[in-house]
């Protein structure tokens, strides 16, 4: 363990906690689910613009419960007006 904290700290990497990766894991979990699982992809190109798109989605489009049944961008923009 000592040597990958090593490592990581040469390439000045900050080692992050579980929290940290559950919520990239549910983020890849719906990714996987919501784009990759659905559709063949032509090329690697094709792959990359459709992932463009997605992530647009995400962020911009998807509803979500937890957050008021906003996207993430309106709800952080929301949050941001009324500070």
């Amino acid at each position: 363990m000592k040597k990958y904290q090593q490592t990581l700290k040469q390439y000045r990497i900050t080692q992050g906690n579980c929290l940290d990766n559950a919520v990239i894991e549910n983020f890849f979990g719906l990714l996987k689910s919501e784009l990759l699982y659905l559709q063949e992809f032509e090329s690697m190109a094709h792959f990359e613009q459709e992932l463009q798109n997605y992530i647009h989605y995400y962020n911009h489009k998807r509803m979500k419960a937890k957050l008021k049944d906003l996207s993430p961008v309106e709800y952080r923009t929301q949050v941001l007006e009324v500070a």
